[in-house]
């Protein structure tokens, strides 16, 4: 199949673009992506000239059954892209002029490339929410999966990556899972300005025919319509939006990553990420390389680059249309294709992930995590907090200098710090004691952890 080559926008020009410039700035090499959301987009305009008399039935009906032959041209991949049309609305509307003749040049009628870009557009990030959504449930019910499992896995609790207090493994899960669920609905709040129809705009002024936008928000499933012409085709607020999404669910990935390269290092052997996810050194044959989660903490950079890439984008821009925006689209597009390889490689590993429990409850235990809780025992018998406070710090001193944890220590020991203790307190020192102990709504206790898992499997469900 051939497309014409001759520029369907050239009339006024009086020479022909130079090859390289038309190279330069055309962008079909890669909006062509659109071209499904472009197609539907020109069949409800269609549909809509229709219907306000600017087309006869039987034009619609040549334009929309020559629309549905490119796509499928497109789709078997027997469509001959031209870079002398500039970009993927010109392509597919000279194809159709030359599968249809004089009608297909009807069909641009009441618009411009700067209102049906924009659709596109909108149109596009709105198709791919989907499965974005979709692969943030699988590695969200992946976490539910291994939090299940772990709920009574205990280990350590780490602030300034120093051992704190001791939590269960199932609730560390629950901590990554709250992140992905307010990822999912920023997702959600996006799309309510993503679908927000610009088609009828035109150029920047809308257009001197009669049409009817109501009726093509309805066709392609747009809940509002731009309300300001010059805004609807010169806004990409939209777009940096779901980018700024895209940076905020990247950072969380980027954090999951750190802990998962920590956990899977020697020195912490917490967990094994599964060979499927590593890979080997080229000179030193004992080496695993967490090269996944590696990769996706290297990666948020690049979303990151994205997002700004757009804000410089557009800091500068006049209303209305500008050249400028044609390099919206290819951030954008690097972005939605990082994110969803990150959250699809990272829900397989999840299901993969291997749990070393006795290495946890060794870390554990190596670190005083109970200390808080001999120090909340004191304040419950009477003690004030302060003083508590000081006594556990002394206690921990000697634990160190005679190489015990506090559950080590003799009662007698224990007593050489504070008469308030007795042999009950054996009941918090100990690691299960400590996370059982936390047993309220967000608590690391076993059963919350069950009870926040059941809960969130409501949810997705």
């Amino acid at each position: 199949m051939t497309t014409p080559n001759k520029k369907l926008s050239s009339a006024r020009l009086t020479q022909p673009t130079n090859a390289f410039v038309e190279e330069f700035t055309a962008s079909v090499q890669f909006d062509q992506r659109l071209y499904q959301q472009d197609i539907n987009g020109s069949i409800a305009h269609a549909t809509m000239l229709s219907s306000v008399g600017i087309l006869t039935e039987a034009e619609r009906d040549q334009i929309i059954t020559g629309l549905n032959t490119i796509r499928k041209e497109i789709d078997d991949d027997q469509f001959e892209w031209s870079i002398a049309q500039e970009d993927v609305h010109m392509n597919i509307e000279a194809r159709l002029i030359s599968l249809i003749g004089e009608v297909g040049k009807k069909l641009h009628t009441g618009r411009s490339r700067n209102d049906q870009v924009a659709t596109d557009i909108r149109l596009y990030l709105r198709d791919m929410a989907a499965p974005i959504a979709q692969q943030l449930i699988r590695l969200q019910t992946a976490l539910l999966d291994v939090a299940e499992r772990e709920a009574d896995t205990i280990l350590p609790g780490f602030t300034h990556l120093q051992t704190a207090q001791p939590v269960t493994f199932g609730h560390h899960m629950m901590a990554w899972y709250e992140m992905l669920c307010r990822d999912a609905e920023r997702l959600d709040d996006c799309l309510k300005r993503i679908n927000t129809l610009p088609l009828g705009a035109a150029a920047l002024a809308g257009t001197t025919f009669a049409i009817d936008r109501e009726q093509t928000a309805e066709l392609l499933g747009f809940e509002r319509i731009c309300q300001n012409s010059l805004d609807a085709v010169s806004d990409r607020d939209f777009a940096i939006e779901f980018n700024s999404f895209a940076s905020l669910l990247m950072m969380h990935l980027s954090r999951f990553s750190e802990e998962l390269i920590i956990w899977s290092s020697a020195q912490f052997d917490f967990v094994d990420l599964g060979d499927a996810f590593c890979t080997g050194s080229s000179i030193m044959p004992q080496k695993k390389n967490p090269d996944v989660p590696e990769l996706i903490r290297g990666k948020t950079s690049r979303v990151y680059g994205n997002l700004f890439n757009l804000f410089t984008l557009m800091k500068n821009q006049p209303l209305a249309y500008n050249k400028d925006n044609q390099e919206d689209k290819e951030p954008l597009f690097d972005t939605i294709d990082t994110l969803l390889g990150s959250l699809r490689v990272y829900a397989d590993m999840m299901n993969a992930i291997t749990v070393k429990p006795d290495n946890m409850r060794q870390a554990a235990l190596r670190g005083y995590a109970t200390a808080t809780d001999l120090a909340d025992y004191l304040v419950r018998k009477g003690v004030a907090f302060r003083d508590a406070h000081e006594v556990v710090g002394l206690s921990v001193a000697y634990g160190i200098k005679h190489q015990k944890d506090l559950s080590e220590l003799s009662l007698t020991e224990l007593q050489n710090f504070s008469a308030h203790i007795t042999d009950d307190v054996f009941e918090v020192l100990t690691l299960e004691g400590s996370v059982a102990a936390r047993d309220h709504l967000g608590g690391t206790a076993p059963n919350q952890v069950r009870s926040a898992i059941a809960k969130a499997r409501k949810t997705l469900s």
